[in-house]
């Protein structure tokens, strides 16, 4: 089915050409980070997911119609069993229509995978890691070990993955442990992308409380780092810094105070098969009842459907009391 025509490339009705697919191959998680789930979640049925098989055709249908990068994502992805066979078949695709293949996880299983993943043309991984402290990471993950994250970070760089900490910013918890984190980048040779926290899915606490805009935390690290501009470009929405005298870049995702949306480029596909055209709508077309039902001529139809309907930009909000912009949680879209 994956050899069908190519059909035209794709650009949404906002002009704007899609080139970045994210897929979440499962909406489950070993951890609970309180930004991001409740502590009692409810997770997919494993009979509404797409199967692996699924995930790789639809992945190369949109690299034959002009994806060139494609970030796996969760939940956790390395909990997905089998998931290693997906990873062995989308990295083919690497030289080969796809410029890249990357992951994001939160490095409990990367250890054991480094190598794996180094096999199957992954270069880059992104890890989300809010804090060092053991004690802090417990509380915000709920129950995680930090030494195992530390532990998957060292071996992905080991095994020559170049890895980036995706640390989300919150104010009250993490926003005094920023220096320290990115000075234990640039020890340990890694990148460093701090993001503000969206208001996606209900959540066990307000996220008010916690909002730290970039703004703040990027003058605080100004004044204990030489920071200069970097011209670098991952594909994503980060604006990137470098520590000046190092290989460490510093990214910023402000998806609330620097808008980013005019250069979007990215779709997100579930792990039920929906296909989400923007983070903080609801607005998705399933993807898996059309290959199931059509095959490609109706999945390209669908995809297309799709991008008649991406909106020119997310509408989130950070007030107290307010409801989450969407209520599913950044799990189910992928982050």
């Amino acid at each position: 089915m994956a050899h069908a025509p190519a059909t035209p490339g794709l650009v949404d009705v906002h002009g704007r050409a899609i080139r970045y697919l994210r897929i979440s191959v499962t909406d489950r998680c070993d951890l609970r980070c309180r930004y991001c789930m409740a502590e009692q979640m409810t997770f997919l049925p494993r009979s509404a997911l797409l199967s692996l098989e699924e995930i790789a055709v639809i992945a190369e249908r949109f690299v034959a119609r002009g994806v060139d990068k494609i970030r796996l994502s969760g939940g956790e992805p390395l909990i997905r069993r089998d998931v290693s066979e997906l990873i062995r078949r989308l990295g083919r695709l690497v030289g080969h229509g796809l410029q890249e293949l990357t992951l994001t996880t939160n490095g409990t299983r990367l250890a054991q995978h480094a190598a794996a993943l180094v096999d199957a043309g992954v270069r880059r991984v992104n890890v989300s890691l809010d804090s060092l402290d053991p004690d802090r990471f417990r509380h915000i993950t709920r129950h995680g070990d930090v030494a195992q994250v530390i532990a998957g970070i060292r071996a992905a760089r080991d095994a020559g993955l170049r890895v980036k900490l995706n640390t989300v910013a919150l104010r009250g918890l993490n926003e005094d442990e920023l220096p320290a984190i990115l000075r234990w980048c640039v020890d340990e040779g890694l990148d460093l992308s701090l993001i503000e926290t969206m208001p996606l899915g209900a959540i066990d606490e307000d996220r008010v409380d916690r909002f730290l805009p970039l703004t703040a935390a990027f003058d605080r690290l100004s004044a204990d780092f030489p920071l200069v501009r970097d011209a670098h470009r991952s594909g994503g929405p980060a604006r990137y810094w470098r520590v000046e005298g190092t290989d460490t870049r510093l990214g910023l995702i402000s998806p609330l105070t620097a808008n980013f949306c005019d250069g979007c480029n990215r779709v997100r596909l579930t792990t039920e098969g929906k296909l989400y055209l923007c983070l903080g709508h609801d607005d998705q077309v399933d993807l898996k009842a059309a290959l199931r039902d059509g095959g490609l001529t109706a999945l390209d139809s669908a995809i297309d459907h799709g991008l008649g309907r991406k909106p020119a930009r997310h509408d989130f909000r950070i007030q107290a009391g307010a409801m989450p912009a969407v209520a599913r949680h950044m799990s189910v879209t992928g982050g």
